[in-house]
């Protein structure tokens, strides 16, 4: 906890413009948003699947630590709306070592927000853009999570679609963050006029099996790194979405997220 509340804290403090989202800028709660963040990040901690287990866990064994909190539906609520700082903190944790090597991993999930069963009757987030989209498993309605990967391991950008868009079409916004370099990206970013399109627009040289068939091998062994990191994300249940409102589910990845790139970059002793 204290690891986490150092570092969630000084990014915080560096940004102080991020808790003007209060109706005073001058308003000091007895409980910082740090806090609330770093309670938010324990839930990769206890390895559970709700934040409203990861509050009560808080509650039960650290009330000492913090003496003014809040009860659950509070602290959610405000957690949710604290979306920009946990971005601000998620975007300090994905730059990269000027000398480290641009090459990149990208891959998509789907989030599906309820079983097949209930594909005929589910309306929970369609105004927010869940849509059916398919698979090789299958069939599944909600979104897909688009990723882009260090090949040292570190996520740099996330994204969130529809579960019926093409895997390339947020190919262009998966390079922003980056300059150049190399991509490797499964047969379904493939396309006649995908790896084109990537570099004359983001000087990004897009890789796939078929391309370089001599070559597939080497290439499964080194995108096994980025099932990897969805492994790692789905154990830490950001495959379960609970969330009723767009702006909760993308929040809750992004604290996901966030806590993987801590602790793969050694901030974390977990």
């Amino acid at each position: 906890m204290s690891e986490i509340y150092c570092v969630v804290d000084e990014v915080l403090k560096t940004h102080p413009a991020l808790a003007c989202w209060r109706r005073s800028p001058q308003a000091q709660p007895r409980f910082s948003d740090a806090a609330v963040l770093t309670i938010a990040l324990l839930q990769g901690v206890f390895a559970v699947a709700t934040l409203k287990q990861t509050y009560r866990r808080v509650a039960q064994t650290w009330r000492a630590a913090v003496p003014h909190l809040p009860s659950d539906k509070p602290w959610v609520a405000r957690l949710h709306r604290l979306w920009p700082p946990v971005g601000r903190v998620l975007a300090a944790t994905c730059g990269q070592a000027p000398s480290a090597a641009r090459v990149y991993l990208v891959d998509s999930k789907p989030l599906p927000l309820c079983a097949p069963i209930r594909h005929g009757r589910v309306r929970r987030l369609r105004d927010a853009g869940a849509y059916f989209g398919k698979t090789r498993k299958g069939w599944f309605f909600g979104f897909k999570l688009p990723l882009l990967r260090h090949l040292g391991g570190r996520v740099l950008t996330i994204i969130l679609t529809p579960g019926n868009w093409d895997d390339r079409d947020p190919a262009l916004a998966w390079v922003q963050t980056v300059d150049g370099g190399v991509t490797l990206g499964d047969l379904g970013d493939r396309g006649p006029e995908g790896a084109p399109t990537l570099a004359e627009d983001a000087e990004r040289l897009l890789i796939t099996r078929e391309r370089v068939p001599e070559h597939q091998f080497v290439l499964s062994q080194v995108r096994q790194g980025i099932e990897t990191t969805f492994s790692q994300l789905w154990w830490k249940f950001v495959d379960r979405v609970f969330n009723r409102s767009w702006q909760g589910l993308w929040n809750t990845i992004q604290l996901q997220v966030l806590f993987y790139n801590l602790v793969h970059a050694g901030v974390l002793t977990v």
